[in-house]
Formats: structure tokens, sequence, C-alpha cells
């Protein structure tokens, strides 16, 4: 008989009995090499043929699971042409299906090229619908069965689904398939939505409870799907996070008129990194908060983090509250949090004992005005705090001198008054506004004032009042009325606000920072002793050292005490601050030639955190030192990070990197490592840009393309140096795309020529890096430059984002995750592939998804299938978390490779 089609074949087969095993050798005959049985619908003919009757024909399904077993249908095309049957009333023609799917589901695999791998995870999302109406198909049946009184009717059915429906979900490999394909198909996704819902409302009522629990479980699988990739366990075995800790030391000491935004962002992806609980997280804010009292120099420091603590850290809770989108768990968490630190007796009776009063009723206050606490948590927290402080406290505290951090909170309102004043026309009523201003000079009321401010974000619009105050003064005429020359006193009060004006913008640029004043200012004001010094200063940096007395012996004449008949109002307010400006000016050249000038600071704070490395010691060895200190305490105190500041100055960022990466590399305690990265973190906080690029850019590939230094990456200081490298990436990937924190723009930037050269913008131009990863003569083919490769090989996602090359950081990750492709590609393996290994793991670990925002977007799109043959990596999560699934040839990169397991 000459067979015309595949139907023909198959009535054939039937009619004449033939044995599954004689079917396919006679198909093979029919049906020559060309067409393959996918193409020809193979599985959907089969399955056609054997439901025609009321039951199933055995014989044409015995064809089908020979032909499954075989390979000679794929899995997709069996559970596409399984998901066209909705007969549902026949019940052992669905026994049949569930029957043939139970065979394979929990074993899809595809071997093909991409669009087949695509093609399963699209199969396997309709047989998953086709599940679920089957299931409420059965369990309808079952609940009119019962009212019929009827019980077993449908229930063996119902339970074959659910057992199948358990056992195809219970796999990770399928349930990552059906990611892929609820990113491919929205619509279908939808439509299983709405069947779980259906099937949730019929199975509501069921009196079987173990079929009930089953279904509710599948329910719970299917609706995990979507955010398979977001769920990490927190660490609840760790109280304490130095990384949190000196991250907010570092914003309190440093950065205090910083933007909240960037500290906020900052803050949450530490607490993502690390897998921190919110509670434990708040708790370690406010334990850095407390030891900033404690530790802070008194006078300005201590204003400074009074109004850090009170004023800016509330604002940043109440962003993370954002971030928590305002629900009631944050609150409670905080209220958590107090309870934890409520706690800490020791540490709150201390501060209290600092700052003259109850700290924590303040704090308390605070974050109820924000709503951050309820008011039966606030009244609780506060009976608690009364309870436990110590009683000598109360009896101690010196009624005569009022706590700063009342006065910070009282200074607040104040700050947005003197704006508003500041705000009016000056040449109406200048003697007021020179009362207001002068006011603002006695005690400490100008430091308390600007404190208030930098910590609300209001001192860049005080620096601006100042400057056009300044330039207003500058104009005689503005204060001359009805054409009648100036006053002696007018012009007095003019002078008075001039200087007033211009020795508070130098104090606000010398003790917050010159950036939110310097291009506002722009070289117009100018007072002799301040401007002559600071011109002095800046030439004596350029002498020798026997060359520098001259302008020492100038600096000591402007700045001596002045004796003069001249005793204009607010004469001795205006010269303690212009001496405070003077010695700031002088103090790193002073201390670089041991010279000593005596200021006449009467009434002013010796300078805080001044004259802090030790005289005639290398600096290296200060900063091994330091740091050694440091990992001993387990976290970072004020001094240390002004000592490691200064080193980060003197040394510049490559050796001051370069050296704390060595000193990682020599530890060899696992606890002493994890330990050792949070404090580095923390610490390259200084300026984790440039870091970042030094370490990412120089550091790893040296250590990763020379084979004399692969020792240093055995675990456990490699895995250390994969996880700082990791959350470097991260923070400064993160923050770079927003606005850089003013801490960090005040560093002096990397010249971008320099990573142009290393890092070529022209793909087709070979780098530095990638000429040295060909060097070694036995990978030649492997480790070759970019001209080598096809650009299959190292085509990335962000190439297909667009992402700007120019970017000194966009091309120190491509370059890197070039590397990491070469190095996985090489036949050579050792510590440096298992150094890969681990960064990519701490990469999954850390990031909820590899989309589009993600460093994993510079990984070339050939490395996913190179990193699944490592046993670590060959997991279907860690394929979804390292492609792009935002694109489709994402997508296609993580079906190929998750199928292929």
């Amino acid at each position: 008989m000459k067979v015309v089609n595949l139907k023909q074949a198959i009535l054939q087969a039937w009619k004449e009995r033939w044995s599954d095993y004689q079917w396919a050798i006679n198909m093979k005959k029919f049906f020559p090499k060309g067409a393959t049985w996918d193409i020809l619908n193979l599985a959907e003919a089969l399955l056609e043929q054997a439901m025609i009757g009321p039951s199933p024909n055995p014989l044409i399904l015995s064809y089908l699971k020979y032909a499954i077993s075989s390979q000679m249908v794929s899995y997709s095309s069996v559970l596409t042409a399984i998901s066209k049957f909705d007969d549902f009333s026949r019940d052992l023609c669905v026994q049949a299906l569930l029957d043939i799917m139970d065979m394979f589901c929990d074993r899809l695999s595809c071997h093909g090229k991409a669009e087949e791998c695509i093609g399963l995870c699209r199969a396997l999302l309709s047989a998953l619908h086709w599940l679920l109406r089957c299931t409420a198909a059965f369990a309808e049946r079952l609940q009119e069965g019962l009212e019929a009184g009827t019980p077993a009717t449908g229930e063996k059915q119902l339970a074959m689904c659910l057992q199948c429906l358990e056992k195809t979900l219970s796999s990770t490999k399928n349930r990552a398939l059906l990611h892929i394909a609820k990113l491919e198909e929205a619509s279908s996704w939808t439509a299983i939505e709405h069947s779980l819902l259906k099937l949730g409302e019929i199975l509501a009522n069921l009196s079987n409870t173990q079929l009930r629990s089953q279904a509710e479980q599948c329910g719970t699988l299917i609706r995990s799907i979507p955010t398979m990739l977001s769920v990490h366990s927190e660490q609840l075995h760790k109280t304490g996070f130095p990384t949190v800790h000196a991250l907010v030391l570092l914003e309190g000491t440093m950065n205090l008129t910083g933007e909240t935004q960037p500290l906020v962002e900052q803050l949450m992806m530490v607490k993502r990194m690390q897998h921190i609980p919110t509670p434990l997280f708040v708790l370690e804010i406010w334990k850095a908060c407390f030891v900033g009292l404690i530790e802070s120099p008194e006078g300005t420091q201590e204003l400074k983090w009074t109004a850090f603590t009170y004023l800016k850290i509330p604002q940043v809770l109440v962003k993370l509250k954002e971030y928590s989108h305002g629900d009631k768990d944050f609150t409670e968490d905080v209220n958590c949090a107090f309870e934890f630190l409520l706690k800490l007796t020791p540490l709150l009776d201390k501060a209290d004992q600092r700052c003259n009063c109850d700290c924590t009723n303040f704090l308390l206050q605070e974050c109820n005005k924000q709503g951050l606490l309820s008011e039966a948590n606030f009244a609780n927290l506060v009976a608690k705090r009364a309870a436990d402080r110590d009683p000598e406290l109360k009896s101690s505290e010196n009624a005569n001198i009022q706590p700063n951090p009342g006065l910070i909170l009282r200074a607040e309102p104040t700050v947005t008054n003197i704006l508003k004043t500041m705000d009016a026309d000056h040449s109406k009523s200048p003697e007021g506004l020179l009362g207001v201003l002068g006011h603002m000079l006695s005690g400490k009321s100008l430091d308390l004032l600007l404190a208030a401010a930098a910590a609300t974000g209001k001192l860049k619009s005080f620096a601006r009042k100042f400057i056009n105050l300044n330039e207003f003064t500058t104009h005689g005429n503005e204060f001359t009325t009805h054409g009648s020359g100036e006053s002696t006193k007018t012009a007095s009060v003019r002078a008075l606000l001039f200087d007033i004006s211009f020795l508070m913008l130098c104090h606000v640029a010398q003790t917050y920072g010159s950036e939110k004043i310097t291009d506002n200012i722009k070289g117009k004001v100018c007072s002799l002793a301040v401007c002559a010094v600071a011109w002095l200063v800046a030439h004596v940096r350029m002498l020798g050292l026997d060359e520098r007395e001259k302008s020492l012996q100038m600096i000591r004449q402007l700045a001596g005490p002045l004796y003069s008949e001249n005793t204009l109002q607010f004469y001795k307010e205006r010269v303690v601050i212009m001496s405070s400006i003077l010695e700031h000016m002088c103090a790193d050249v002073l201390q670089q030639t041991a010279t000593q000038i005596k200021f006449p600071s009467a009434g002013v704070d010796t300078m805080p955190y001044w004259n802090l490395l030790p005289p005639k010691r290398p600096i290296k060895e200060v900063l091994t030192d330091i740091f050694a200190k440091v990992l001993e305490k387990g976290w970072v105190d004020s001094r240390s990070i002004h000592i490691l500041d200064t080193l980060l100055h003197m040394g510049g960022v490559y050796w001051f990197c370069n050296n704390l990466i060595k000193e990682l590399l020599k530890e060899t305690r696992k606890e002493h490592t994890l330990q050792a990265v949070e404090l580095l973190y923390s610490i390259f906080c200084l300026d984790m840009q440039q870091v970042t690029l030094v370490l990412l850019g120089h550091i790893l590939p040296g250590l990763l393309t020379d084979s004399s230094k692969w020792q240093n990456l055995m675990d456990p200081p490699g895995t250390a140096l994969a996880k700082l490298a990791v959350w470097c990436a991260l923070s400064s990937y993160s923050s770079h795309k927003g606005q850089a924190s003013s801490r960090q723009k005040k560093r002096h930037r990397e010249d971008i020529e320099d990573y142009i050269s290393l890092f070529p913008v022209e793909d087709m131009q070979p780098s530095k890096l990638m000429r040295l990863l060909s060097s070694n003569e036995d990978d030649a083919n492997i480790l070759s430059s970019p001209t080598d490769r096809s650009m299959n090989s190292s085509l990335s996602a962000s190439q297909l984002h667009t992402v700007n090359m120019r970017d000194p950081l966009n091309r120190v990750l491509a370059n890197l995750f070039l590397l990491i492709s070469s190095i996985l590609g090489s036949r050579t393996a050792g510590p440096h592939t298992q150094f890969v290994q681990w960064f990519m793991e701490e990469c999954v670990d850390c990031l909820e998804q590899g989309s589009r925002g993600s460093i994993l977007q510079f990984m070339p799109f050939t490395t996913v299938s190179e990193l699944v043959k490592m046993s670590a990596m060959s997991s279907p999560k860690v394929v979804l978390a390292i492609t792009d699934l935002s694109l489709p040839l994402g997508r296609q990169v993580a079906a190929k490779a998750i199928a292929a397991l």
C-alpha cells in the first residue's frame, strides 16, 4: 500500500495491528529524511486518531508513548497537542492524557535551537492552562455529585489532575520555563490567573481537606512563578551589621549636607545585598547615631551629629517607609527596632550623660511626629525608657546647660524664619538685617543654625542668600536715598554686612564643604586676610621645605592678633570666626612643615580630627595598622574614618585600594574575611566610584590574568574579594546613574582618557586588557582580542540597550565580563576560574533579577552556556538571574540553557 499522508499511515498501522517498535520502523520507511516529525505534527495526528471514540485507542496511544520515549517527537509538540483537547466529560480520554503527561512532566528538556526552547516554554504554559481547566471541570463535577448525593463522582479524576499539576509545578526547572513563558505571552498568563481564581472559588467548599490542601499548594507554586527570583532568606543569625554602622558614621561625620535620597539608596543597596531584616537594619542605624553622639568632639562636630541624628535620620526613615509603600509593617519594624535599642541601656545612658538629656525621648518624639511610630507604641517606648534609665542621670543633669537635641530641634523652625528675613529688601532695613546676623554670630547660634540647615537640606539656600547679600553690599548706591550720598552710618552698616556675610560663607565652606558655594562665588568676594592666607597656603604647597619660611612668616603676621581702636559692632565675633577660618586653611601645611602658629581663637573649639597621622611614619604602615585595628574591633569609628580619608587623599585611590585588597588577601580565617569585606565596603564608600574603577579595571584583571597571583584567589580570601567586588560594582552602578553624593564630588576624578585608552570605544579596536589576555601562547585562540572574536561571542544586553560606553564605569564592567567570558572558555582551570564562579554567585545572590540596569547586562550572552557547565551554577534560578529577560534574545538564551539542564 502506498502511503499518501500521515493519517493514512496511522490508520494502516492500527488496521494491521503493528507493534510500537514495528510502527516506528515502518514510519521511517514511509517518510524519508527531510521534514521532522514535529513539522509533520506527528504527536497531534496520533492524539487526534487515538481520541476519536468514547475511550482512547490503546494501540495508537502506545505509538505516541513510543514516539515520546524514543524522542521521535518533542515534548513541546506533545504538550501542545494535549492542551488542544477540551472535552473533559470523557473521563477515560482525560485520564489517558494525564498518564502521558505523567511520563515526562518532571523531566522536560530540549537540546535544539533557541526558538525550539522558547517553544517548549510556550507549550508548557498552554499545558498548565489545560491542567487548571481540567481540574476546575472535575472539581465542579465533584461539587455537583455532592449536592446530588453521589460524592465519589469525579473525586478520582480530580485527584489525578492535582497529582499531575503538583508534579509539573514541583520542578524548579518547569517553573523557570513558565517564568520565561509569562514574559513571552502576558495574555496567556492572565488567562492562567483567571483560571486559578475560578478554581479557588470552586474548591473553597470542598469537604476533602487533603485535595483542598493539595490544590492550595499548587496555587501557591503558580503564584510564586512571577516572583521566583526575588525571594531571599534574611540573615536572622546575625545581630550586628558593621557596613550599615560605618556607612551611617561616615555620612554623619563627613556628609551632613548631602542629599537624603543617595543615602537612602545606598542603605537600601546594603540591606538588599546583605539580606538584613528591617528591624535589625533600623536598629543598626540608631546604634551608629548614638555612637556618633558619644564619640563626636565637642563643638561644631557635636552639633552636626545631633542635627544628623534628630533631623536627617528621621527623614531618611520616612523615605525608607516610602520604599515599603508606606505599609503598617514598617512602623511595626521601627517599633521593633526601638524595642531592641532600649535593651542597650549602657549605650543610651552614656549618650544621655554626654548630651545632658534623655536622648531617646527626643528621638521618639521626632519619630512620632514624622509618623514612624503609632501613638500607642510611642507611649509604651517612652515609659519603658523612663523605667530603665539610670536614676542618677536625672539628678546629675545640669539645668543651666540646654541640651543639644532640644536646641537643634528648636533651631529648625528658626532657620526657616531667618531665610524669610533674608528674602526682604536689604536696602530698606539694613540695620534690622544686621541685628539678625549679629544674633546668629552670638555664642554657638551660628553653628547650631547651620547644623540644622545642613541636616534639613536648607544650607544651600542659606549660602545662596549670604552670597546675594555679600554681592549686594558691594554696590553702595543701593543704600542711598533720593539721590543723596551714603551716610557714614549706612556705610558702616554696609561694611559690616559685607564682612559678616563673607566670614559666614567661608565658615560654611570649611565646615560643610565648598560645593552646594564655589559655583556661585566665582571669585566675586574678597577679604584681605582670608584671601591672602588662601593664596599663601597654596603657594607654600608648591615650595620646597627650605623655601617655605618667608611665606609662613607672612601667614603668621596675617593670623596674629589685631590691635586697633576700631571697635565696630560685632568686632570680637568676626575676629573669632576669621581666626577659625585661617586655622582651618593652614592646618595641613602646618602639619607637613611641623610649624606652629598661634591663632587668636578665644572661645573657638579646637579643630576636630586634626593632626591625626603620626609624624615621620610611612603612610603604608599607618594604613595597615589602622585597618588591623578596625578589623580587630569589628567596626569603624569616626577617628578611623578621618585617618583613612586623609590616607586616601595622600596616597591616591589606586594606592589606597590596592594596599587594602592586599591586606584582605592575606587573611585566611573565614569569619575574619567576611567581616573584612563588610568593613572594606564601608571604607570604600569614602569614594566608591573611583575605588570601583580601580578595583574592577586594574586590580582584578591583574589578579585574574597573572598565573603567579592565582594562589591569592583561593578560599577564603578569594570568596571575600569576589563578594567585595560585586558589592562595589552594584553600588557604583546604581548610584552613578543618578547624582553622585557631595562627598564623592570633592575628589579629583581620574582622567577619563585613561579609561578610554585602557578600554577603547570602538568594538573592533583591541584594548590593552584584551591584548594582555592574549599574551598566553597556549590560550591564544581562546583569550583573544575583540578583533579576533566574532560579534556573537561578545554580544551583550548592554549593546542592545545602547548603553553609553564612553562612561568609564560602563567600559570597565564590559571589559571585566569579557575577561570572565574568556576565563570560562579557556582550557586552563584554576583558582581564577573558581573566583569567577564566586563572583557570579554573589551577583545572583545580590540581584533580584538580571534585568535592564543590572551590571550583568554587560555579560556576553555566550557566557550563560559556559556558566551552567559549573555544578554550582547549573540551576534554573541562576540562569534566570544572570540573563536579561526583558529582551527577546535574553529569554531565548535563558530558555536554551534551562531546557538543556
